[in-house]
């Protein structure tokens, strides 16, 4: 029931997600391991596992009835190990702080959330209190759509690091690919060749103006304008060869407001003008993965509950990344996000500020208790 000694086991397991290193350890055995702590405190456990070996855990204590229910949602998985300065499965404390890979982002806020359901459930609540530790979150967030599939709830608390600060809003994204279309033809025969990777240099330039356009335009009080960059190109076989195709992967970030048809169509608009302006351009374009922005209700009532248990005004706060707010929010369940402080999320030194993860434990029961009770 200590979150400072609990997250020093969870830091020990690995728990690096696959799909952004290939063979990383997973979500079982963590999910194993949390599943375990949860029964011996009477909690229901449920496993979700669509995709063999990436589950998610969800532990449920009932309440006695006429409450409101609250999830706590948190991702077990981290990024990788390599890198990492020192052992980033010791976890070490100096100077009130303890570091290991996940300190950060997000174990302190699993840390907290479990040990918070714990203590607040003690005495019985009129409401649910549902814990959800997700996989995925680190690359496509499939943990988290798992579980609202089978749970649902009046509202949530995610415990992404949010330096103690209550977090509002946050930027989506939408992956896009534009492969722009060429002829093949010997280097010494240009009239017979259209060189790809030289009109992707349109669609750069292009793209670049787009961004600009962007910064100068209409922007969301704490998050600014969206952007766009690109962050990946290939193209060519040969030296002697006139390249047939440049593919280019970019992103755009979007704020609430931005949905990812509108960025489609703002690219779309970029290349119908260069296919009508630059010779020879052709291209397509293909939307990848897409998450909305998210924005919570200032007037909420689990915005104002937990905000009535740090007992000062707090800093109300916006983040550039994406998280699984949007996700809860997209399926009708107010939300905000609010966790630990520390530094070094992906980084190759990552810690937690150990006050702040007390601070978090004790923030939580309180909300919890009188949200649910």
């Amino acid at each position: 029931m200590n979150p400072r000694d609990l997250l020093a086991d969870l830091i020990s397991i690995d728990s690096v997600n696959p799909d952004l290193v290939p063979g990383g350890n997973g979500e079982r055995q963590i999910t194993g391991f949390c599943a375990d702590w949860f029964r011996a405190r009477g909690f229901e456990v449920h496993r979700l596992e669509e995709r063999p070996g990436r589950p998610s855990l969800v532990a449920v204590r009932k309440g006695t009835g006429g409450g409101k229910s609250l999830m706590l949602n948190g991702h077990v998985d981290t990024v990788g190990l390599a890198g990492y300065d020192g052992d980033p499965l010791a976890p070490v404390v100096e100077d009130g702080k303890m570091y290991g890979r996940g300190t950060f982002d997000m174990k302190g806020g699993i840390a907290a959330m479990i040990v918070a359901a714990a203590r607040a459930t003690e005495r019985p609540l009129r409401g649910d209190v549902i814990v959800a530790c997700v996989a995925d979150e680190e690359h496509g967030s499939f943990g988290t759509e798992e579980v609202l599939r089978h749970f649902t709830a009046d509202a949530a608390i995610v415990t992404e690091p949010s330096h103690l600060e209550v977090t509002l809003a946050h930027k989506g994204f939408v992956w896009f690919e534009v492969e722009i279309g060429g002829r093949a033809a010997h280097g010494s025969r240009p009239e017979l060749g259209i060189d790809a990777i030289a009109k992707a240099g349109h669609f750069l330039v292009a793209l670049e103006q787009l961004g600009t356009d962007l910064a100068n335009g209409p922007g969301h009080p704490l998050l600014g304008t969206g952007t766009v960059h690109a962050s990946l190109i290939s193209g060519g076989e040969e030296a002697s060869t006139y390249p047939s195709a440049c593919k280019i992967t970019l992103e755009r970030r979007t704020v609430p407001g931005e949905s990812p048809q509108q960025a489609e169509d703002e690219l779309r608009a970029v290349l119908d003008h260069l296919t009508a302006t630059v010779p020879d351009f052709r291209a397509t374009l293909t939307r990848g993965l897409a998450r909305d922005p998210f924005e919570a209700d200032p007037d909420a009532e689990i915005v104002r509950t937990l905000i009535g248990h740090l007992g000062a005004p707090p800093v109300i706060r916006a983040e550039p990344f994406w998280t699984d707010c949007a996700l809860l929010d997209r399926a009708g369940i107010p939300c905000l996000l609010f966790g630990v402080d520390g530094a070094g999320a992906h980084a190759a030194t990552e810690y937690v500020d150990l006050a702040s993860l007390d601070r978090l434990t004790d923030v939580l029961t309180g909300t919890i208790r009188e949200f649910c009770g």
